[in-house]
């Protein structure tokens, strides 16, 4: 359970945060080392989830207080949440970094330029409204397709910006040709009438300018199982960005805009298809700690929420028959299988239609170095994880990676070219909808 506490100073101030029991939950056993990333890398006590705890509770307390490393190192943890799987009494270690970092931030924008206006324009400003993110994504679309973008890195002007930045160019996202509400109606129905279930999905931010695609493909596959899909046009940024980088109060505004539109619909569930966005709506609760009626909304709405490869198993999907002829894997995204402990129901549908051309994948669970933003905040260090990621893929032969996230995704496709292992990569929605439409030819 998730409170507001007094009893740990003024550290977590007007911050939703567990309470003191929760803080001394852990108990120091090491289990969650071998299972963390930084601290693989780095073998630093502080770079541990048990080291970055102890800090915490310390600066809670008031032992200690805020300082350059505490600020690194807060940040510098991924969230990949491996550590929650990995604990012996199920420390949440998650909601408790995602409140220091909100403290983090509090303390930096007190600071003369401690604030970063990039971050604060980008997830203050376009990310708030949808409607500035298509507009800013058509602009990037453009420079994309009208051959700007090639121009631009055949004579590394975006070194002018630094070199990180030249690093980071070809990592951005590839914007599709139409959005998400170009091509799906508000409401789309089974041909036959026949609907067992009703349902709602959640669009995204980057999933809908960047996997518009992704976004058909999952009514589709879900109207072939019987399901009335709704799609909002009132939804938001589900406020995932927002909270697990430290700015709690503009994803309290989102997260209530979307409790808002979605409780007004009459639904079995809502359905989502990226991993990070699923997992921080299914802990919508923590963050009206202060507001025990919102809190009380909040929960119901993350009651019905549900990954995509989560409901149809629930449901019974329809399998057909295999359809690839490639060797395929799975990854593991790590806010579905750590942050929401589904890691069995894709592989079931991975399964299904690669037969027997599946293979395990080692370290599946691992992080690929995406981790929301990391890739773009700690470029060196997401490379790190990537190259091992990729190192396994090609040991397993794979040829096709199935995997649930849009950030997954865009680090996969980058490191299949970065270390020159030929991949496709593939969400288990695209993969089951290319095996329905095979059955129908």
């Amino acid at each position: 359970m998730i409170t507001t506490s007094k009893s740990v100073s003024n550290f977590f101030a007007d911050i939703p945060v567990p309470d003191d029991a929760f803080l001394r939950q852990c108990i120091h056993c090491g289990f969650c080392l071998s299972s963390c990333p930084t601290y693989a890398l780095t073998a630093r006590e502080i770079s541990s989830p048990r080291g970055r705890i102890r800090m915490i509770k310390n600066i809670a307390n008031g032992k200690t207080s805020v300082d350059e490393i505490f600020m690194h190192e807060m940040f510098f943890c991924l969230d990949c949440r491996a550590c929650e799987t990995a604990c012996p009494p199920g420390v949440q270690y998650g909601a408790l970094v995602e409140a220091a970092r909100a403290q983090v931030e509090h303390v930096r924008a007190l600071q003369p330029g401690g604030s970063s206006p990039l971050k604060n324009f980008l997830l203050g400003r376009i990310f708030m409204q949808p409607a500035r993110l298509r507009r800013a994504a058509k602009l990037l679309r453009f420079y994309q397709r009208s051959g700007l973008e090639k121009l631009a890195l055949a004579l590394r002007l975006p070194r002018l910006l630094g070199k990180r930045m030249m690093a980071l160019a070809p990592m951005a996202p590839r914007i599709e040709p139409a959005f998400t509400f170009d091509k799906l109606p508000e409401k789309v129905s089974p041909s036959d009438g026949k609907i067992e279930h009703r349902v709602a999905l959640l669009v995204g931010c980057v999933q809908d300018v960047a996997f518009a695609s992704v976004n058909e493909d999952t009514a589709a596959v879900l109207v072939k199982n019987g399901c009335e899909v709704l799609a909002p046009r009132a939804q938001v940024c589900c406020g995932s960005l927002h909270g697990h980088t430290g700015d709690l109060a503009n994803a309290k505004i989102l997260a209530k805009k979307n409790i808002e539109v979605f409780e007004a619909l009459a639904v079995d569930a809502i359905i989502v298809n990226a991993a990070g966005c699923g997992s921080f709506m299914k802990t919508y609760g923590h963050l009206f700690a202060d507001d025990p009626a919102m809190q009380a909304r909040a929960e119901k709405f993350a009651g019905r929420v549900k990954d995509i490869s989560e409901y149809l198993t629930e449901i019974g999907f329809k399998k057909p028959q295999p359809v690839l002829t490639k060797r395929a894997t799975y990854h593991d995204a790590c806010h579905l299988v750590h942050g929401q402990k589904i890691s069995q129901q894709p592989r079931e549908i991975v399964r299904a239609l690669a037969g027997e051309n599946y293979v395990e994948l080692h370290e599946a669970s691992w992080c690929c170095g995406s981790a929301g933003i990391y890739n773009l905040t700690h470029f060196e260090t997401s490379l790190q994880l990537l190259e091992r990621k990729m190192k396994n893929i090609q040991a397993s032969g794979a040829k096709v990676v199935v995997s649930g996230n849009p950030g997954c995704a865009i680090q996969l496709q980058h490191g299949g070219r970065r270390f020159g292992v030929p991949i496709e990569v593939m969400h288990p929605a695209t993969l089951l909808r290319q095996a329905y439409d095979a059955a129908k030819k």
